[in-house]
């Protein structure tokens, strides 16, 4: 960058530079999906193939507690089921780019480091509206019909919360593994955390111990506050789930006072 350029960025505050630079890498990001949307269809692939597969296959099969219709208690599951995984995604993009030199381009320029992350949330949570979008309207095929109004925003906006929280584990972690195949194997380890949680199953019909750790699992606690919203309770005994819409805004607050940090001091890190 020329001696102008640096002269030109000094004339103006932090702020407007930190939301300039921030700006620039979610166009960069939007741009990517735009020329290759098949990254959007493949990461609803899996989500979608398990609302077919547990709302007609399984469905008849499963049990709510207090009754009701699986599929409703299913879909907000499913919702915060893709969100959880995006953190995958994340951890790809952000490896990808760290192996091609991409982000070592950016620290040679003179961009605020947190702009750097930051640009990538956003892009991810542009990203996962579209998800989401997709989802509700598979759901809606499906026969789900949910309660409306700010219940639905409300539940809509948990959703993008939890999302939120979670891009910052995958920035860290992309900024840690080697390369996108070591990315691709966090799915191995994001599997069992989803499915010991109240996303598929209330943790009532679970073992003791294996329903006490699917209760205090921070994705249980934001399906059990969408259910609530989208008008489908199931409600529980326990403290965490008659608290479940306090809890489903207090975990990813936790969440993201731990990794957002991490994060940035990873990528300030990184070896030029």
């Amino acid at each position: 960058m020329t001696t102008l350029d640096l002269t030109a960025r000094s004339d103006r505050g932090r702020v407007y530079w930190l939301l300039a630079d921030c700006w620039n890498i979610v166009r960069r990001g939007l741009t990517h999906y735009q020329r290759q949307p098949v990254n959007i269809a493949w990461q609803l692939g899996f989500p979608i193939l398990s609302v077919l597969l547990y709302g007609y296959v399984f469905g008849s099969a499963m049990k709510v507690p207090g009754g009701g219709d699986y599929k409703d208690f299913l879909m907000p599951g499913m919702f915060v089921m893709t969100m959880a995984f995006g953190f995958i995604n994340t951890a790809t993009l952000v490896v990808y780019d760290s192996t091609k030199g991409v982000i070592d381009r950016f620290r040679s320029m003179p961009m605020a480091s947190s702009a750097v992350v930051a640009g990538r949330g956003v892009t991810d949570l542009i990203a996962a509206c579209a998800e989401l979008a997709i989802m509700m309207l598979t759901a809606f095929a499906m026969g789900w019909r949910p309660d409306g109004g700010l219940g639905f925003l409300g539940a809509f906006g948990l959703l993008l919360w939890l999302r939120f929280a979670l891009i910052w584990i995958g920035v860290w972690l992309g900024l840690l593994v080697p390369n996108p195949e070591a990315a691709g194997g966090l799915f191995a380890v994001a599997f069992p955390l989803t499915m010991i949680s109240s996303i598929m199953v209330a943790p009532q019909l679970m073992p003791d111990w294996l329903g006490w750790v699917a209760m205090w699992n921070p994705i249980s606690s934001t399906a059990a506050a969408t259910r609530e919203l989208f008008g489908t309770p199931v409600g529980g005994d326990t403290w965490v789930e008659q608290h479940a819409l306090l809890m489903a805004g207090v975990w990813p607050v936790i969440l993201t006072l731990v990794f957002l940090p991490l994060a940035v001091r990873r990528f300030k890190k990184l070896s030029r």
